[in-house]
């Protein structure tokens, strides 16, 4: 199949799936006469396990790892456990994270009802002061919308 073929399968873009090739989670498919992309089966499959992984917010560090072991299914699969343990530890971190961006949110808008024009607004005169140390994200954090790693 060609690549739009395999995108429309997958429910993957052209340039995703060009990429992952790039980067070597996809093995580079076959070429017809006409220099076209031929992939198979193969490449769906494989294709389908490194979106299942994507969507579990997983790198692709994290995703080269987990091939490598299905790859290889004679390995023993300890790590396999180690690793989705530390991705489990970084979400569990990241929850934390984002309940505390709540509770700020919620905070900040109970600072203002909406009633008063811009210039009395609690929400904008609280974000015009400056954070004080305890208020500063600590290293790595702060991220708008953090990556699966830092």
């Amino acid at each position: 199949m060609r690549i739009g073929e395999l995108a429309r399968q997958s429910g993957c873009g052209v340039e995703t799936i060009r990429y992952y090739e790039r980067e070597g989670l996809l093995p580079a498919p076959a070429r017809s006469a006409a220099n076209y992309r031929q992939y198979d089966q193969r490449h769906a499959e494989r294709l389908a396990f490194i979106r299942h992984c994507r969507a579990l917010d997983m790198t692709l560090e994290e995703i080269r790892t987990l091939l490598a072991y299905h790859d290889h299914p004679e390995r023993p699969c300890h790590e396999v456990n180690g690793l989705i343990d530390a991705h489990l530890a970084h979400v569990a971190a990241r929850i934390r994270q984002l309940q505390a961006l709540e509770t700020a949110l919620v905070a900040l808008r109970a600072r203002c009802n909406g009633e008063a024009e811009a210039e009395a607004c609690g929400i904008l005169r609280e974000l015009s002061r400056p954070l004080g140390e305890d208020e500063l994200p600590a290293a790595g954090e702060g991220a708008h919308l953090p990556g699966a790693h830092g």
